[in-house]
Order: structure tokens, then C-alpha cells, then sequence
């Protein structure tokens, strides 16, 4: 929803925007002053700004001016007679300005369009944060035999415009020959758009990828450009294909097909120029024998596979990662010249790391909080004392019906558990990833006993 700021301190003026601006679908925020703006403003993100310019203390100009850095639509409001401290406004940055008294439907079009431009300029914000991140995301590390051959396939794909599906455990690093492959490619000036399947539910997916015209469906106030549309010309990776439902599965299978995309709400059907990489780290073959992924879909994405091997596997790899990372944090901590001391090195080598590269790149990157002088020390590694498993402790007794729900509850509480815990304990953003209702959550979390500081 889209959050205005209403600066005004006549109240009847005040509250009748915030009527109007409230029956429309925006959520609105308002302040008598500028000092009562300024608070709010630190707190809160605001897409719009309304303010009068007439205030006490500090007028809507000078208002202006302390906020222009923020880059939030400023639209003025101006009683009859001061058309030329509108003029003055606009040229201080003020995206437009409307006379008293307001009339309902003109001040709608100037939030509507004051809301596009923003949007216009988050797109191209994106672009510049892909174009800026390309080279330093896409380096890859390793000199073991298994990761060298990937490698080369990678170089002998990269020049072509064949969809490519990357297979292998979370954490090995899908993402990062994904960015390799577009960078050694002639689309390398173009924007490289990658979204993870698993990470969002279902219904905001859809609207993820193919975007949605105004008034498609409710809350849709503006129209949305997909992230399909968005990389036109580039390349497109989409991670976690194998979770997404058989739905979606028939969607994208048209997408790749066709090349062509609709936005929700629309029948007119764009034409796409991009290249396609897919990642999963689920077996397609196993899901396919289940009904759980699409046959023809598999056979669509599966013409160039690049199986990435697990950190386990890469001999040698352990800790030439580990003394890059060492030398990317060093940098970014402005620490100086930092060594790992052999006995970390051991340590490293001896963990099986099941969580790959990621879970060794987080580790660096803590024992270079923790280490105190120029070289990490055994210490400063930081392990679990043995790999997680889901078996330890599990009660295996009884029937095989009465395991499995045992084995489905414990599953279900862990879940739940690190759900809340990687938003916070944010219970509506929880149940969104979760794909439960609201109350099913809280009804859940009672019946685990699940607390937030758990």
C-alpha cells in the first residue's frame, strides 16, 4: 500500500485529505508542522509527500529543501494568489503543486503520476545496482577438479543464448556461475534480474514475475512492471524452480516457449528478448516420477545441465575460498593484512560444511570480528561441535503412522521456528512465507510454544 505524508495544519483542511486520500487506498500519515513532518519521516517511508506552503514556523519551501535529499515526490498545496511561491517551488524540486481548494480528482492524477515517477526511478536505481554489482558478484573461486570442469561448460554455454539449468545443494553457489554465465555473454551490458522462487508465496510470484495493470485486482492502485519484462534484453535466472507449483510450472513453460509475457489484468502480450537460467537444488527427475514437476518443462530447461558439486567435494577448494573471503572482509573491516594460522586451516579443512560456500563465507566473515590481532586463529573458527541432523534425539518408537506424525511435528515446529526468526518475529510477513492464514500461525506457534526469543 502506498504511504502518504499529509503536511497541513488547518485541521478541517487536514482531515478532509486525509479523508479523501484514505477512501482511495492510500494509507496516509499526517503532521501539523514541519517539525512534526521531520519525526515522522525518520521513523517511517513515505512515497509521496503533501504538504501546504503555508506552515508555522517553517514554510513548505524551506521544508522542501530539508528533504529534498530523500527523493520522495513533494506535491504543494497553494491558496489562490501565490502562483508565483508555486513557481519558486517547482524550481526547488517540488514535483507539482495544487490550488486551494483541492479538487478531489485533480490532486488523485498528481499522486498517481508523482507515484509512477517514483516507481520509473526505483527501476532505474535497480539497473544501476545490477550494472555496478556484475563484476564483483561473478568471481569464482576453486582449483579442485570437479569445479574446473563445470567451469569450462560454463565458458563453452556462456556465448550462446541456450537456456542452462544449474543443479546442486543450497549454498554452492547457483547464483554466482548464474552471474558468470551472463557476464561472458554478448547480453553482459544488459540487466541480469534473478529471483528466488522459494523465498516468496505463491500469489505474490505471479505478480513478481509478470506484473499487473491497474485496477487488476484489489490494491492494485498502480501499474507494476514484472521482473520478466524488466530484464528485457538481459538475462533472467530464476532460482528454485523446482519448488514452484505446477501452476506457475505451465506459466513459465509458455514464457520460455513463446517469448512473450501479459501483465495481470491485460490480453496484450509483450514480446521478450531474454536469456534464461534456472537453478534447483530439488532432484526434477524424482519430482517429475512424483507429478510433481511438469515433464515437458523438465525437458524444456534441461538442455544444458551444470551439475555445481557440494564444498565437501572440492579438494583443496576449502581453504582457497577461505583465504579470499579472508582478504574480502580484511578489506571491507579496514583491518589490514590478516593470515589464517594453520591450525584454523585445519579446522576448516576437517568441517564438512553442510551448508557449502555460504556457510564458510559467514564464518570468515565472523572470525574476522572475533580475531584479535593480524592472524585468525583456531579459536576465531567458530563450528557447530557436530553437523546438524533432523535424527539426533528423535524418538523412533511405536508405529509407523504415530513416527511420521512425530517426525511431521517436529518438522513443522522447526519451520515455524526459523521462519519467524528470519523476520523477526514479524507474524504477517511469517505467514505470507509460510503460506498459512494468520490465525493458523497463531495457532500454531500456541500449540508449539513458541516464543520470540527463542
Amino acid at each position: 500500500m502506498n504511504k502518504l505524508l499529509v503536511v497541513e495544519d488547518n485541521k478541517s483542511m487536514q482531515e478532509m485529505l486525509e479523508s479523501i486520500l484514505s477512501e482511495k487506498g492510500y494509507l496516509v500519515k499526517t503532521a501539523d508542522d514541519v517539525s512534526d513532518a521531520m519525526l515522522l519521516l525518520k521513523k517511517e517511508n513515505f512515497h509521496v509527500i503533501i504538504s501546504d506552503l503555508q506552515l508555522p514556523g517553517v514554510d513548505g519551501i524551506e521544508f522542501l529543501k530539508k528533504i529534498k535529499h530523500m527523493n520522495i515526490p513533494f506535491i504543494m498545496l497553494t491558496a489562490f494568489g501565490s502562483i508565483e511561491l508555486a513557481v519558486k517551488a517547482m524550481k526547488q524540486g517540488a514535483f507539482d503543486f495544487v490550488s486551494k481548494p483541492v479538487d478531489p480528482d485533480y490532486l488523485f492524477l498528481i499522486v498517481e503520476k508523482a507515484l509512477e515517477s517514483t516507481r520509473i526511478l526505483r527501476e532505474n536505481i535497480i539497473f544501476k545496482e545490477i550494472y555496478e554489482s556484475e563484476l564483483e558478484k561473478s568471481v569464482i573461486i576453486g582449483s579442485s577438479p570437479s569445479i574446473l570442469r563445470e567451469a569450462e561448460k560454463l565458458k563453452q554455454v556462456a556465448g550462446t543464448e541456450t537456456p542452462v539449468l544449474l543443479l546442486g545443494e543450497s549454498g554452492t553457489g547457483k547464483e554466482l556461475f548464474a552471474r558468470a554465465i551472463h557476464n561472458l555473454s554478448a547480453r553482459k551490458e544488459k540487466p541480469f534480474v534473478a529471483i528466488n522462487s522459494a523465498s516468496i508465496p505463491e500469489n505474490l510470484l505471479e505478480n513478481e514475475l509478470f506484473g499487473h495493470e491497474k485496477g487488476a485486482y484489489t490494491d492494485a492502485y498502480v501499474r507494476q512492471i514484472g521482473k520478466l519484462e524488466l530484464t528485457q534484453g538481459g538475462t533472467f535466472f530464476l532460482d528454485e524452480i523446482g519448488d514452484l507449483s505446477l501452476n506457475l510450472q505451465g506459466k513459465i513453460l509458455r514464457v520460455i516457449e513463446e517469448k512473450k509475457v501479459s501483465r495481470i489484468g491485460s490480453n496484450q502480450e509483450i514480446d521478450l528478448d531474454i536469456r534464461f537460467i534456472f537453478a534447483t537444488n530439488v532432484n526434477l527427475v524424482k519430482a517429475v516420477s512424483e507429478s510433481k514437476f511438469r515433464k515437458d518443462l523438465y525437458f524444456r530447461i534441461n538442455v544444458f545441465p551444470i551439475q555445481l558439486p557440494p564444498l565437501r567435494d572440492r579438494d583443496g577448494d576449502i581453504i582457497l575460498l577461505a583465504e579470499y573471503f579472508v582478504k574480502k572482509f580484511s578489506r571491507e573491516m579496514k583491518k589490514g593484512d590478516i593470515f589464517l594460522a594453520e591450525k584454523a586451516k585445519e579446522k576448516l579443512k576437517n568441517y564438512r560444511w553442510p551448508g557449502n560456500i555460504r556457510e564458510l563465507l559467514n564464518t570468515i566473515e565472523r572470525a574476522l570480528i572475533l580475531c584479535k590481532d593480524q592472524e585468525i586463529t583456531e579459536s576465531d573458527i567458530v563450528l557447530p561441535e557436530k553437523p546438524f541432523s533432523l535424527v539426533d534425539d528423535f524418538n523412533f518408537s511405536g508405529s509407523l503412522k504415530q513416527v511420521t506424525a512425530r517426525a511431521t511435528r517436529m518438522v513443522e515446529k522447526m519451520k515455524i521456528e526459523q521462519t519467524l526468526k528470519d523476520v523477526g518475529f514479524n507474524k504477517t510477513r511469517a505467514a505470507e512465507l509460510l503460506t498459512v492464514s494468520y490465525k493458523t500461525l497463531l495457532d500454531k506457534i500456541k500449540e508449539y510454544d513458541i516464543a520470540a526469543e527463542d
